[in-house]
């Protein structure tokens, strides 16, 4: 799981980099199809017993969501640092707490409640929407955390219902099914080896990295594997820093340490609840 997270950091890092050259939505194209390839693998490996769905409707709506989430990121990346975007994303585990007490009547105790406020207060301290370090890009990252945030309540129960394998595949071909379909209006062929590169890299770090995702979950438990992605908050930092020079501030750092504190707060207490 720590090898995945470092996997889509360093995609990430390549997709700040193509922002460069190329439209967000063919950069969004690219890693979603590097997610198709992942779902092609486990196709390949698992057989047409991963294409069983008990909700083909919350399976479609689930790979919408996937791709706005990746679109939004993508376009809000581009003005962005790394690090920044990839610390407020990690406000959508807060969201998935308060959207399931909210829309789906999950009991939600005053603890956690606190959590979710002290963790949106670091979103802000990040954002500090106002003030001139403010960029209304970052407002597509939190877009982005929201989708996935919303994403993630929906089909809480298809990951147990239809596994994590199924849930993947259908993500993947959902997803770029209908980014493919506006893509003629926004693509451009790359003009040199090292953006053929970049390319690849992204698709091919996607794909293993989702690869990597499944075979962590099919043998280790969720309360031990998803702590783990908080180290793409690490990934993230070293690779801003050195690709593109930029090194969160003082706020940014402050923000970041309250939002993964608040996260693994509320993670544990829903593990004491029994609910993971």
């Amino acid at each position: 799981m720590s090898l995945a997270f470092f996997l889509v950091a360093a995609s990430d890092a390549q997709v700040k980099v193509l922002t460069e050259a190329f439209h967000p939505m063919q950069i969004a194209w690219t890693r979603q199809m590097g997610l198709l390839l992942g779902a092609l693998v486990l196709l390949a490996m698992k057989g047409g017993q991963i294409l069983r769905t008990s909700n083909i409707p919350l399976q479609v709506v689930r790979g919408v969501l996937a791709l706005m989430t990746a679109t939004f990121f993508v376009f809000g990346l581009r003005f962005v640092p790394l690090a920044d975007a990839v610390a407020v994303c990690f406000v959508a585990p807060i969201m998935v707490t308060a959207m399931g007490a909210l829309f789906l009547g999950e009991p939600v105790g005053i603890r956690r409640w606190s959590a979710v406020i002290v963790g949106f207060i670091g979103t802000l301290i990040i954002i500090r929407p106002g003030f001139a370090s403010f960029h209304p890009a970052m407002l597509l990252v939190v877009l982005a955390a929201t989708c996935f945030a919303v994403r993630q309540v929906l089909s809480r129960n298809l990951v147990v219902q239809d596994g994590v394998a199924t849930t993947i595949t259908y993500t993947a071909f959902v997803s770029i099914i209908v980014l493919t379909v506006p893509l003629p209006f926004f693509w451009t062929t790359p003009e040199t080896f090292n953006q053929v590169l970049l390319m690849i890299g992204v698709a091919g770090f996607a794909a293993l990295a989702e690869l990597l995702f499944v075979k962590a979950l099919e043998v280790g438990m969720t309360v031990v594997v998803a702590p783990v992605q908080y180290t793409l908050i690490i990934w993230g930092t070293f690779y801003g820093w050195i690709i593109f020079g930029h090194f969160p501030d003082m706020w940014t750092v402050l923000g970041t340490m309250i939002i993964v504190v608040t996260g693994f707060y509320i993670f544990n207490r829903e593990r004491m609840l029994m609910r993971i």
